[in-house]
C-alpha cells in the first residue's frame, strides 16, 4: 500500500532522523506560538533544537531581549508539553519580506521646487549645506 512521499524518508535511517527532527521542530514551534505573549508570536519562531536547547530566532533586538528574560519561563512550559529545555539560544535573524522595496524611488522636483532651492542655496554661506543642496539640484536637473 503507498502512503505518499514520507514512505521512502522514513525507510531510510538518515532521512527517517531529518523527517523525526523536522516534526520536533514543527511541535515545538506550534507550542511556542501557544505559549509566547501574542505581541511575540509574530516577530520570533523556533528554529532549531540541539542536546536539549532550543534556539529561538527574533526579527529584532527588543524582542529577543525580552524573549531571553522570559527564557525560564518558556523553557519550563516548553518542557511540559513537548520535549525537555535545558536552555534556550535567542538570536536576532530578522526574517526576509518579501515584495519589500529595496530602494527609495526617485521622485522629480518641481519647477517651483527647484527655484526655491536654487534661491536658498544663493542665500547660503559657503559650506555642506550649499554644496548639498547644488548636488540636489544637479541630480535634479539630470532626471528631467
Amino acid at each position: 500500500m503507498y502512503k505518499g512521499p514520507e514512505q521512502f524518508l522514513d525507510s531510510d535511517a538518515a532521512a527517517g532522523k531529518v523527517i523525526a527532527h523536522a516534526r520536533l521542530l514543527l511541535k515545538l514551534s506550534r507550542h511556542f506560538e501557544a505559549i509566547a505573549p501574542s505581541g511575540f508570536r509574530d516577530a520570533a519562531h523556533v528554529a532549531n533544537y540541539k542536546s536539549g536547547k532550543i534556539v529561538i530566532h527574533a526579527d529584532n533586538g527588543a524582542v529577543a531581549a525580552k524573549i531571553r528574560q522570559m527564557s525560564q519561563r518558556l523553557c519550563g512550559e516548553l518542557s511540559k508539553g513537548v520535549a525537555e529545555c535545558n536552555g534556550m539560544e535567542v538570536k536576532v535573524q530578522p526574517r526576509q519580506i518579501r515584495y519589500q522595496s529595496t530602494g527609495s524611488t526617485r521622485k522629480p522636483l518641481s519647477a517651483a521646487a527647484c527655484e526655491s532651492l536654487r534661491g536658498t542655496a544663493g542665500s547660503l554661506p559657503k559650506g555642506p549645506l550649499q554644496e548639498a543642496l547644488d548636488k540636489l539640484l544637479a541630480r535634479a536637473a539630470k532626471q528631467e
